[in-house]
């Protein structure tokens, strides 16, 4: 399990890059990066993967990375497909260490074995993020408590990052209860939790019954991380209502797919689509301020969270702004 002095070090690396993001916009808070399509498994409800796909090469990775870092990006999150799959993954997350950028990592978690798990260590991952959807396989997907439960035990043993277990609740999923089962399991072996409401191939809203509604709000009580607490758009969603927010999808958030062009997120692919290498803080500062059609009933979470932090916290001091100064006169 992470440790005391490696929580405190990832802790005040979080706290530069949000007062960073506070006080500057024209570079992004979160970037997520495909260097692997393809995937070991094959969910029903999931569109973001293939079973023929290479890895990208690692040279054109570490030239994304390094473009990432010129760009003054905060966090760097490494997903797919399967990212676990990619051979040379390990000196992807060094160099996003090495640049200073905070590593992330989005797996399905059938790769980690105890070996594994210390390989990441030493290669420096500070965050780690496992979906688990239901119980015991079925028909929609292969990630399951039983199937990975042995997996959660050897990252409560050996990981020293920071390891998030995501349930999910919506159409699609035969049995509700399973997201409060996995959340429960995965607080008892002291990781964070986060539930999120399954979204249909464009990223939008499937509507919660009472009880899915019922089961949502145990599992938030459950969760323990910080940043996944940050969750009032899905209040709105679950109750039928348009979230009113402006997307910062193209700006704070990037998307990079395997072929090393930015979207807005893995469900609005082909916008804008300009090459990582020649997206400048220009286009930054123009999708700061363009408005999503998709936006009212989205419900990708990573783009809600990184946009948040000039939504709710941002804003607030733009405004005092005037009272401080006259303050300190």
């Amino acid at each position: 399990m992470e440790t005391f002095t490696h929580r405190i070090a990832r802790t005040a690396r979080e706290l530069r890059m949000v007062t960073w993001g506070l006080l500057d916009t024209a570079h992004p808070i979160l970037a997520q990066i495909v260097p692997m399509r393809r995937c070991n498994l094959a969910c029903a409800y999931c569109n973001e993967y293939d079973k023929t796909s290479d890895p990208v090469p690692l040279p054109a990775m570490l030239r994304r990375i390094d473009r990432l870092a010129e760009l003054r990006t905060g966090i760097v999150t490494i997903s797919g497909g399967e990212p676990m799959m990619h051979p040379e993954l390990d000196e992807i997350i060094r160099r996003t260490r090495d640049r200073g950028m905070l590593a992330g990592l989005i797996t399905n978690g059938f790769y980690l074995g105890k070996e594994r798990i210390e390989r990441l260590n030493e290669a420096g991952l500070e965050y780690l993020q496992i979906s688990i959807d239901n119980v015991t396989p079925d028909e929609i997907s292969q990630k399951s408590l039983k199937t990975l439960d042995k997996k959660l035990q050897h990252l409560a043993e050996h990981a020293r990052f920071h390891v998030n277990i995501n349930s999910v609740v919506g159409a699609g999923m035969k049995n509700p209860d399973d997201a409060l089962t996995i959340a429960r399991r995965a607080a008892e072996l002291g990781f964070s939790t986060s539930v999120g409401i399954l979204h249909d191939k464009n990223g939008q809203l499937s509507p919660l019954s009472a009880r899915e509604t019922a089961i949502y709000d145990e599992c938030v009580r459950l969760g323990q991380g910080l940043y996944t607490r940050i969750n009032d758009f899905q209040r709105n969603l679950i109750e039928g209502r348009p979230n009113a927010w402006q997307c910062r999808a193209g700006s704070r958030y990037l998307y990079i797919c395997e072929d090393g062009l930015v979207h807005y997120c893995s469900q609005q692919r082909g916008f804008p689509a300009i090459p990582l290498e020649q997206y400048t803080a220009e286009d930054i500062r123009r999708e700061y301020k363009t408005p999503k059609a998709c936006a009212p009933y989205c419900t990708i979470g990573c783009v809600h969270r990184a946009s948040e932090i000039d939504n709710k916290y941002r804003q607030p001091l733009i405004k005092l702004r005037p009272f401080a100064r006259a303050s300190v006169l």
